[in-house]
């Protein structure tokens, strides 16, 4: 159990000399009270050059995890144990774009495929087969754009590409006549990439609508553009939704680690820190201590009126109370998920403490 104290920290000032960053990091974590801070960032442009990073984000997780804590030494060099930061950053995630000439195909090569005379596919799988006849020994990343013709209870032409992923064929659905027509198009494809950036965005609104598309989801669009000289070639592009709209997806994704420190660095860390409501939270540990008559000692109706404990009840006493809360709080916390908890004791005046617990073998237990 600690008391959190108000510090006045005076920075003498030296014209002659400067103290170096590792001596006021260990002076400060030699301190009985160090200070703590809790801060919320998303990382800038001169964060990543910090940290040598000078293409704006990390290659892996685990680089963002080894170069943050160098970040953080330089930017809060006086903060000390239990100190936190939530820090959002750009982790590099390459997803894969293609593009071919669409190739059209006969009615001879659908009627190979269904041993029909119809010249179109009536199956889904009717497309795979022929991808599976025709290149026979494709390798991984191939891509193909078809134009088809698909009969569902009336005839459709479809353009979709196919790659080659995994030993298998994954499509990646192109935009329908009545897609383009709906973005303004008078021929099925766009004349320009800069006229497809603009409306591809607002098309994938209607397309997923009722796709359940969550924030930082990823999709796949195809779409067509003319070459001139009777030639259309197929591109894809890939976007990302925000919750609300979709925008060009650009190969990295916002990833947010929390870190603490631990009293000599900082640390990836899962700590959540939590204040204790008055006087509801200390109205549930009350009522839940009724009747235990480990607690006579204590006024348990005054621990829910004041919403505080006072000095009468012992640091164990106090820290059964904050466990029984924490099942409370967070009944499916996962083995190792750490909290501090920041409550109130009467004595001589309130006081705010904090006491950090960690669910261990299915208990939460002390953590200081």
């Amino acid at each position: 159990m600690k008391k959190i104290l108000v510090l006045l920290t005076i920075f003498s000032m030296v014209f002659t000399s400067c103290e170096p960053l590792e001596m006021i990091n260990a002076e400060s974590d030699a301190m009985p009270n160090p200070i703590v801070g809790d801060v919320i960032f998303t990382m800038s442009d001169d964060d990543y050059d910090v940290v040598d990073r000078s293409y704006g984000n990390f290659d892996s997780e685990a680089q963002a995890k080894e170069k943050i804590p160098t970040l953080l030494n330089s930017k809060y060099p006086v903060w000390g144990n239990k100190s936190s930061a939530t820090v959002t950053f750009k982790l590099y995630n390459k997803v894969n774009t293609y593009s071919k000439n669409i190739y059209a195909l006969s009615d001879a090569e659908h009627n190979a495929i269904t041993g029909k005379t119809y010249g179109n596919f009536d199956r889904s799988y009717h497309v795979t087969n022929y991808l599976e006849a025709t290149y026979p020994d494709a390798s991984e990343g191939d891509f193909h754009s078809l134009k088809y013709r698909f009969y569902a209870g009336g005839e459709s032409t479809l353009t979709d590409g196919f790659v080659f992923e995994n030993s298998e064929w994954t499509k990646i659905t192109g935009f329908t006549p009545d897609n383009y027509s709906d973005m303004g198009e008078s021929y099925p494809n766009f004349s320009s990439h800069d006229e497809a950036e603009i409306k591809i965005p607002v098309a994938l609104l209607d397309v997923y609508k009722f796709a359940g598309k969550e924030a930082g989801d990823i999709v796949t669009a195809m779409y067509e553009l003319y070459k001139g000289g009777g030639v259309t070639k197929s591109y894809t592009a890939n976007y990302i939704f925000d919750g609300i709209s979709w925008s060009k997806y650009t190969n990295t994704i916002n990833e947010t680690i929390q870190f603490g420190h631990d009293g000599s660095v900082w640390v990836p860390d899962n700590t959540i820190k939590y204040t204790l409501v008055r006087n509801a939270d200390y109205e549930y540990m009350s009522a839940q201590l009724t009747g235990n008559s480990d607690f006579d000692n204590v006024s348990l109706g005054n621990l829910a009126s004041y919403g505080d404990f006072d000095y009468n009840w012992s640091d164990e006493q106090i820290y059964y109370a904050l466990a029984l809360f924490l099942d409370y709080l967070d009944p499916s916390a996962a083995e190792g998920q750490k909290y501090i908890l920041t409550y109130v004791i009467y004595d001589n005046g309130e006081n705010d403490y904090q006491t950090s617990f960690i669910k261990t073998d299915g208990a939460w237990v002390v953590n200081d």
